[in-house]
């Protein structure tokens, strides 16, 4: 799904020099790549062994699922052990019987554009053109010195347009400064006339590879871009400061803390980005912990000096690297072995060559980077698959590679994941978001290898959760929901959508917590509460795993989020 995955959001250019001046280092020496920066995890230190009692607990471990009724954390804010019999003194909180459970982990969201959305229009949710056209010209109204209105989360399938919106669209609303907003997979972009003009788009502007522009019958731009081409308007953005970088962490944690999520693996962190988040968990201001994968861009531009199992208490994780062949489902860019369905005389949008994947891969493999990579189409998961097992056979190790999304393999080509030991990293919401349009798509054949949970979890494939937020809901409860149910929020479709691919309960929740952990390679010190293991837990108003007559997963509310020990958000009364 996710365009914010690949590296064409404007971000600011730093060399490895500013990097290590922004981090406050003196040297590119082993104060970077030891993994043992300074600063306590969280926002302060401990205060004291405190024994959380009167709690509806449950973990999920090795061994199988475990029930608890109180947790005593110790001083240095890890699990000292659950139902202890003496808590030897340590301060008391009454859990007054609410559900507690390990802190939840977002196993792929993008965790500066969800900050940076909180200043940008939001057209998620808009069931039409005219009703997108309306905030957009409120939005303008509204920020009448902005230079560029930005803005994402269209859905021309939604609107039931039958193409991309234009430059024409956006003309009839806002004619005089440049528009560019991005649709909700983020593997579509469309601009106005004004952002063509002050770009320097014209007809004459050739087609990149990987990319679409989309042109009228008498060849001139329509405004609309795919994939690779978005990079002709998206490198004229204005560029964030180094502030803007740091308030839009802080906006997005907020959000996560709130929701039940203690851990996300940031899918696609820049330099820039890099070393704010060092700021950030040195100075203890991090209240979630971030298993940042470099961008390829980022890790090209910082090398082996970025890398560090642990910094700041495991706050911050930084071992692997960002890659991306092809593009999305829903902007017909996702790479297909066979012509979509829907527009046969397209294959998709491959992002770069077999050779030239294999080449990143090896490299990055060698480097000591585990490699994650968005993979949506059939054929770019083929090729992703060809180029982990021909890189792992040359460089070896056991990095638990990874495939971001691994939305629609050939049922042929799912062993191959266990056999190699590569993760499957997908999100949930991802099926019942695209229900109303993946199998007009890729047809009634190809669906039996698509958002298929079932026949990867039979096979013994382990699967890392997450939302792969903005582009869908980031509230893990929904998708739990999904995950459960295979449906949306309102239910549907009855009965679930291929229901026989859902996961059950226990599944699901160890797809958020201890396998998306695994998948970080944290499972020794998250995922699971465990004398230990860090004490990241949520206190919620409900059992998600079985809910209350007359509620559903996705309604589950987290009261309390604690991370290392410490409350770092309150949300209601328990």
């Amino acid at each position: 799904m996710c365009q914010a995955c690949c590296p064409r959001s404007p971000q600011p250019r730093i060399s490895r020099a500013q990097f290590l001046k922004l981090l406050g280092l003196a040297t590119a020496g082993a104060a970077v790549s030891a993994g043992c920066a300074s600063g306590d995890p969280g926002a302060g230190p401990q205060t004291g062994r405190k024994l959380i009692d009167n709690v509806r607990g449950f973990t999920l471990t090795d061994s199988g699922p475990l029930e608890f009724s109180s947790l005593l954390i110790e001083a240095d804010g890890r699990v000292g052990g659950l139902d202890v019999g003496s808590a030897g003194g340590a301060e008391r909180i009454d859990g007054r019987g609410r559900v507690l459970i390990p802190g939840l982990h977002d196993a792929h969201g993008h965790f500066g554009q969800l900050g940076a959305n909180v200043s940008q229009l939001n057209l998620a949710g808009t069931k039409s053109l005219a009703e997108a056209m309306r905030a957009l010209q409120a939005f303008a109204e509204q920020h009448p010195d902005r230079p560029w209105i930005l803005g994402r989360g269209w859905n021309d399938v939604i609107w039931g347009l039958g193409r991309l919106p234009s430059a024409a669209d956006l003309d009839a609303v806002v004619p005089d400064r440049p528009v560019w907003l991005v649709r909700v997979d983020g593997h579509a972009g469309v601009a106005n006339s004004a952002a063509l003009r002050q770009v320097g788009i014209n007809r004459d502007t050739p087609t990149p590879p990987g990319g679409e522009i989309v042109r009228g019958p008498d060849g001139a731009p329509s405004g609309a871009f795919v994939d690779a081409a978005q990079d002709l308007v998206e490198r004229h953005l204005p560029k964030p400061t180094i502030d803007d970088i740091k308030q839009n962490f802080l906006a997005a944690q907020r959000k996560l803390n709130e929701v039940g999520l203690t851990s996300v693996s940031d899918a696609g962190t820049s330099a820039a980005e890099l070393a704010v988040l060092h700021q950030l968990a040195n100075s203890g201001e991090l209240t979630i912990r971030i298993n940042s994968f470099l961008s390829y861009d980022a890790y090209r531009e910082l090398g082996v000096q970025a890398r560090g199992d642990s910094f700041a208490g495991d706050m911050l994780r930084v071992r692997t690297v960002k890659l991306y062949i092809d593009g999305a489902l829903g902007s017909h860019g996702a790479a297909m072995l066979q012509p979509y369905d829907d527009d046969p005389g397209n294959s998709g949008l491959p992002q770069m060559d077999a050779v030239e994947l294999r080449n990143r891969v090896t490299q990055v493999m060698r480097d000591g980077f585990q490699v994650a990579t968005h993979a949506i189409g059939d054929a770019g998961n083929r090729m992703v698959l060809d180029a982990y097992q021909a890189a792992i056979a040359e460089v070896g190790g056991d990095l638990r590679h990874r495939i971001e999304h691994a939305q629609v393999l050939a049922v042929e080509d799912i062993p191959r994941l266990r056999a190699s030991g590569i993760i499957a990293s997908m999100q949930p919401v991802h099926a019942t978001d695209d229900m109303n349009m993946a199998e007009t798509r890729v047809g009634h054949r190809r669906i039996a290898g698509a958002y298929a949970w079932r026949t990867m979890l039979d096979q013994a494939i382990t699967i890392a959760s997450g939302s792969d937020f903005p582009v869908s809901s980031e509230n893990p409860f929904d998708g739990l929901h999904a995950a459960i149910t295979r449906t949306d929020r309102e239910g549907q479709p009855v009965g679930g959508w291929y229901p026989e691919q859902a996961m059950h309960p226990v599944e699901a929740v160890r797809s958020f917590t201890l396998d998306a952990a695994f998948a970080a390679h944290q499972e020794r010190v998250l995922g699971s509460l465990e004398p230990g293991k860090w004490a990241d837990f949520v206190i919620l108003d409900q059992d998600p795993l079985q809910p209350p007559p007359g509620r559903a997963r996705w309604q589950t509310k987290t009261l309390q989020a604690w991370v290392a020990g410490r409350r770092v958000g309150e949300y209601g009364a328990l």
